[in-house]
């Protein structure tokens, strides 16, 4: 499970109901059934409605991704495809099929099958850019369902705000129940903001910041069969792929080389 997500919104949750609280607050007073209902139920047909029922479908397993992330470190990456490398040019490229169900990584593991399967380097390297770019929009495509929620929910609370007053201001034969009744209208604009920001937009950032990550790690994968294909020295490939590192990572895979 990514505790960076789970961690980062029970602190936004809990610095929110503490600052109401200190305020002279009452939790229960957060609590509004119908204000719940016009914001999450609205955002819900909202966001339905912008997008077809077979891209609504992958919401669960974009949740699963976004709370149990796939980590893999771009340095080990590296490393395999060096190893693979110097084994290629040691016994040869049909020698790698051999290493072919040692490989974790569906990607790599398509790549280099496309390689020992004597498939032209122009085509390999086609076919892999066509799955990154294919990559790319399914990752898009998660990360702008959470975005179109988080654009229309504080629509939604000010329609649910605006609806309350509507009810308050057509009901004022009683003047002391005004202050309560506008409270209770207002509730929907703070779900609606409070989702907004607390929940679905940052899960739109959580994803875009996963497909970057991936993305990079296809390209390193894509780099580097290449240059492997075409027998390039392993030393160099390492070179050539580390430039994808960032800075401290570079360093890191520099320190341990020269341990080794």
């Amino acid at each position: 499970m990514d505790l960076a997500l789970v961690g980062g919104f029970f602190l936004a949750l809990f610095s929110l109901a503490g600052g109401f609280l200190m305020e002279g607050g009452h939790l229960a007073a957060l609590f509004k059934p119908s204000a719940a209902l016009i914001v999450f139920g609205g955002t819900l047909g909202a966001t339905v409605v912008g997008f077809t029922m077979e891209e609504l479908k992958s919401i669960p397993a974009i949740f699963r991704i976004a709370m149990f992330p796939r980590q893999q470190n771009p340095t080990d990456v590296i490393e395999i495809i060096v190893r693979l490398a110097d084994e290629a040019r040691r016994e040869g490229l049909l020698y790698l099929e051999n290493r072919l169900g040692e490989l974790d990584d569906p990607f790599l593991r398509k790549s280099l099958q496309l390689v020992v399967d004597g498939t032209d380097p122009e085509l390999v390297q086609n076919i892999m850019e066509s799955e990154l770019y294919a990559t790319e929009e399914r990752h898009h495509l998660g990360a702008l369902i959470f975005e179109a929620a988080g654009g229309y929910a504080p629509t939604m609370g000010i329609i649910g705000t605006v609806m309350g007053l509507v009810h308050v201001l057509g009901n004022m034969s009683d003047p002391s129940s005004l202050g309560p009744a506008i409270a209770v209208a207002f509730m929907a604009t703070l779900y609606g903001v409070g989702s907004a920001n607390i929940l679905w937009l940052p899960l739109a950032t959580k994803l875009k910041n996963m497909s970057k990550k991936e993305i990079i790690l296809k390209q390193i994968v894509i780099e580097g069969i290449t240059s492997l294909q075409a027998g390039h020295n392993p030393m160099l490939i390492r070179e050539r792929l580390s430039a994808f590192l960032k800075p401290d990572l570079q360093q890191q895979s520099k320190t341990a080389r020269e341990e080794e």
